[in-house]
């Protein structure tokens, strides 16, 4: 037996010493709730004694109340496990590990299992591997899930370090490193495997690896039916998820073929409504549905909550409300192999959320580890600090631009050019055409026709590419705002009205090294720094971000008129080069289908 075994053996001698002995008595007793029982999906009136950190017994606790015990009345609450987010990236919310936990414990959310996809691409192990180690210092459980393969689509994007086969020893043995995450490289499994055939290989290469050292392997798997899901599956090594399923005909294929469908509820993709519906509506089983976030930004967080306002919506679908938490707990705990939490029992981690009204999924209180260390929304503990080392700083390494290196040019006077069109709430987008005007040989928008330019600056000073396209759906009547945030690869995204105001918003943010710059009449009217690999900061708290992001979009909707919400997520997603139908990166306007490149105007 290693140490660790020793000393779990020794605190569960512990447990059984005072459960058996007449003179021991329980550290804290929960008393008179109404225990939601993910085992059996009942929600029945129990006590829960507590030892240490672990549940001692959930039932009559009166034997264990000694003249020490704490006692705390929870009559008329509801005692759930603690949550979990089973797929989350911490970079879109700009905020650091600790500083998410900071909004996160108080809603009940006990455990997050993060894939640092976006740190990957701009830094690869170096960013990866300092993320982990802020992660061992928080007193929530916070796992990482390591991809694979940045870029996702070689030759149509430029990440800032190519990760592969031989970066995955070295990552997946890495503390609180637990897996291979979305496998996005194999999302457009036909494409993939007819031209680039090298990446199946190469995947094949690491998970394997993975599954041979007791590693899971998350999938990702968007509009994949048949053989095309079967194989997506088999490179991910047999069982995994899919937190890209958009309608019931998805779901259903999916949790027939075994795979553990993340049902996605975040602040700009929801797809869990229409997920649900295989359950709700075709009685599937919903023992392999699991609720989660995958995106979600800080005002969100602060003003709504984290799983407990994703299990609430859940219910709201009709979804019986012990099945719903089903969702957060043991089905995540099963896919995942977490043997010490997910449910309320014997010699498991008294995780616990105590909710004032299951209907809305109020949280009262949160217990971590048997230790109370939230109530009525404020974080009790004090959090640790970490500092990001200098090496996952300084990410934008590419000279500022002139307003002529984002124009579109065409010979006609009146182009018909291609445009991505925005679907709010949604990875996916559409394919547009428009006719437009030139002057002097440059294509202009159209703000009557809601068409704007949109642009993907290569930041990392690898070839200096830049794409460019026409965009409808934000709605814009001035400026411009940019961002280095950009899925996945996270190149400099701008999208505007007119070229100068684009320009002065790039290098801004070029300037500052990463972050966000919104421009209107050739000055910088609002901007946040994000200096960890031009994605997150350290330099204010979480509810200092909330509130600089809040007035950041504001000023995106009120100074320059947009009619989108959270519309600098909205706009990174525009880069994700493997979520129809058509996308933009620093190599161009993508056909995300088709995997190729095309020309903004047509010319013939």
């Amino acid at each position: 037996m290693d140490t660790q075994q020793i000393k779990q053996a020794m605190e569960y001698r512990q447990l059984v010493d005072t459960l058996m002995s007449e003179s021991q008595y329980a550290d804290l007793v929960l008393h008179g709730g109404n225990v939601v029982n993910v085992l059996t999906a009942e929600i029945y009136p129990a006590d829960i004694a507590i030892q240490g950190k672990y549940i001692l017994m959930v039932g009559d606790a009166e034997k264990l109340i000694g003249p020490e015990t704490v006692t705390v009345d929870v009559r008329g609450k509801t005692l759930a496990p603690g949550m979990m987010d089973s797929h989350m990236h911490f970079e879109s919310s700009m905020l650091t590990i600790t500083e998410f936990a900071r909004l996160s414990i108080p809603s009940g959310t006990t455990t997050l299992i993060a894939d640092p996809h976006e740190i990957g691409n701009a830094l690869g192990p170096v960013g990866m591997k300092a993320m982990a180690d802020e992660a061992a210092l928080v007193p929530n459980h916070v796992h990482l899930v390591v991809p694979a393969l940045t870029p996702d689509c070689p030759g149509l994007e430029t990440a800032g370090y190519d990760v592969d086969s031989k970066d995955m020893e070295d990552l997946l043995n890495y503390p609180h490193v637990i897996g291979i995450g979305e496998l996005q490289g194999f999302s457009n499994a036909a494409h993939v495997y007819r031209n680039t055939s090298e990446i199946v290989t190469d995947l094949l290469a690491s998970t394997t690896y993975a599954r041979s050292i007791g590693k899971i392997v998350d999938g990702n798997a968007p509009e994949l039916f048949g053989a095309e899901l079967a194989a997506h599956i088999i490179v991910a090594g047999g069982s995994c998820s899919c937190h890209e399923t958009t309608t019931k005909e998805e779901c259903v294929e999916k949790l027939r073929q075994g795979v553990y469908v993340f049902m996605r509820e975040g602040s700009t993709q929801r797809n869990m409504a229409e997920c649900i519906r295989a359950v709700t509506e075709d009685g599937l089983d919903s023992r392999r549905c699991i609720l989660a976030t995958d995106d979600m930004v800080a005002e969100d967080l602060e003003k709504l909550g984290h799983m407990n306002e994703i299990v609430k919506r859940t219910i709201a679908e009709g979804v019986d409300p012990a099945v719903a938490i089903q969702m957060v707990t043991i089905n995540p705990a099963s896919y995942f192999g977490f043997k010490d939490r997910g449910i309320l029992a014997p010699g498991m981690l008294a995780d616990i959320a105590i909710i004032d009204d299951l209907e809305n999924m109020s949280v009262e209180a949160v217990f971590l580890q048997g230790e109370l260390v939230a109530s009525q929304g404020q974080l009790l503990i004090d959090l640790p600090e970490y500092t990001y080392p200098d090496t996952v700083k300084n990410s934008v390494r590419r000279e500022p631009l002139q307003p002529e290196d984002l124009a579109i040019r065409s010979q006609h006077a009146a182009p018909r050019v291609r445009c991505i069109g925005l679907i709010p709430d949604q990875n996916l987008s559409e394919s547009l055409e428009f006719t437009l005007k030139t002057q002097q040989g440059i294509v202009m928008p159209d703000t009557r026709q809601d068409v704007l330019y949109i642009a993907c600056v290569e930041r990392y000073g690898r070839n200096g590419s830049i794409g460019k396209a026409f965009v409808q759906g934000f709605g814009l009547e001035h400026g411009a705002f940019a961002e280095s945030v950009a899925h996945d690869t996270h190149n400099i995204m701008v999208m505007g009205t007119c070229l100068k105001d684009m320009t002065a918003a790039v290098n801004h943010v070029i300037q500052m090294g990463g972050g966000i710059a919104v421009a209107k009449g050739g000055r910088i009217i609002d901007e946040l720094r994000l200096p960890i690999g031009g994605l997150m900061t350290d330099e204010m708290n979480g509810h200092e971000v909330s509130r600089k992001i809040s007035q950041v979009e504001s000023t995106i909707k009120d100074q320059l008129g947009c009619k989108v919400h959270a519309p600098l997520m909205h706009l990174s997603f525009l880069a994700l080069s493997t979520s129809p139908k058509w996308k933009i990166t620093d190599q161009g306007l993508i056909d995300v289908i088709n995997f190729t490149v095309l020309p903004p105007v047509f010319e013939d």
